[in-house]
């Protein structure tokens, strides 16, 4: 008895759910009953785990953070895991081996080629161990709430205090007042994240003493652009609802609102939608759930990090057998071919931003004083 409560309570607490144990799984979120799942293999310790689309459902974030459970399954349990899927950038990501199924028989297989040291700067991004989460985590949560503070009262601010009058008596343009107040945000959240980004580079170069690549330094400049890009969606987003509201409260409500929208419930809603249309486990459900995920900025963001982190990565789409012919599984692509494969993904966001300012110039411009 002493052993087995020992191993559920070490395997619930790597599993992050201590404080939930003697909840009922019923008000367990999808993400948690994923992790439930992993700690009963803990418990059961067995030598080989078989885990059949461990993160369908899971949001970007979660199915990064599931994933590095996972790994830690081999590296920490001694355990084999046999893991389904149709997302080959998670079976890249974790896997040693490789086998592509085709017809009900295994038509390719083979071993991963990359080293997990030949890119050892780019996982210090998205390396994590309990409760410490991955850089690339952090970033996911602390850069759209800086976007959304520093735009919720960026022009109803001004009318609550009477001011804005005053400054567009100046001899300037209405339109410089937006112009304006996006370049300061913009201006902020750059420093910010140089900073960031400076004390991730140094304090690699310094702790393991080998300066990084070129591709490796291209990489996180590209992830830092990305990141800059992100978090001025979600500024945008708050000063659309800024121009729109007059009381911050509310827009500071809203603009939340629609940040937890996306990063809590978007992906279980794209489940059901999916499930319901393609049915489920089949190759068009898996198709459709990719599809209407790429409305959420967070999936565009978490596409296109995992691809400048991961340069194994060879695709971000549920793929057919016959298109992986000749692919030589888990070889990194050069600098300028991951830049192509989230070519879209950043065409979107940057299309994105030029709507929501778009949106907000006219809503502004149309406004009385």
């Amino acid at each position: 008895y002493d052993e087995r409560k020992r191993r559920i309570i070490s395997a619930v607490s790597k599993m992050g759910l201590e404080q939930r144990l003697f909840d009922t799984v019923r008000t367990y979120s999808h993400g948690m009953k994923r992790r439930l799942g992993l700690a009963e293999v803990l418990v059961k310790q067995p030598a080989i785990a078989i885990l059949d689309e461990p993160t369908q459902g899971l949001d970007p974030h979660s199915t990064a953070e599931f994933l590095t459970m996972i790994r830690s399954l081999k590296k920490e349990e001694g355990m084999s895991v046999i893991l389904a899927s149709f997302h080959l950038n998670e079976v890249q990501s974790i896997c040693d081996r490789v086998g592509l199924f085709h017809a009900g028989r295994m038509d390719l297989s083979g071993t991963t080629v990359v080293s997990e040291d030949e890119f050892l700067l780019l996982s210090l991004f998205t390396l994590s161990r309990e409760p410490i989460p991955s850089l690339l985590s952090f970033l996911s949560f602390l850069v759209p709430l800086t976007g959304i503070a520093l735009g919720f009262d960026v022009v109803n601010s001004e009318f609550q205090n009477r001011t804005l009058k005053r400054v567009l008596s100046q001899p300037i343009h209405r339109d410089v007042l937006l112009f304006g107040k996006a370049l300061g945000a913009f201006s902020a959240m750059a420093i910010m994240l140089l900073t960031l980004w400076l004390l991730v580079i140094g304090s690699a170069m310094l702790v393991l003493g080998l300066p990084p690549s070129t591709e490796q330094v291209a990489c996180t400049l590209a992830f830092y652009a990305l990141t800059l890009l992100y978090g001025m969606f979600w500024f945008l987003i708050a000063m659309f609802f800024s121009v729109v509201f007059k009381q911050q409260a509310t827009s500071a409500l809203v603009s939340l609102g629609l940040w937890l929208l996306f990063t809590v419930f978007y992906s279980m809603i794209v489940q059901v939608i999916a499930t319901a249309v393609g049915g489920v486990g089949t190759f068009r459900s898996a198709q459709l759930e990719v599809l209407l995920s790429r409305i959420s900025p967070n999936t565009l963001f978490a596409e296109s990090a995992l691809a400048l982190l991961s340069p194994s990565t060879r695709t971000l789409d549920v793929v057919m057998f016959t298109q992986l012919e000749g692919a030589l599984m888990g070889s990194p692509l050069p600098f300028g071919q991951s830049l192509l494969l989230i070519w879209p993904q950043l065409s979107a966001m940057t299309a994105l931003l030029v709507l929501l300012f778009t949106a907000s110039y006219v809503v502004f411009q149309r406004q009385e004083m």
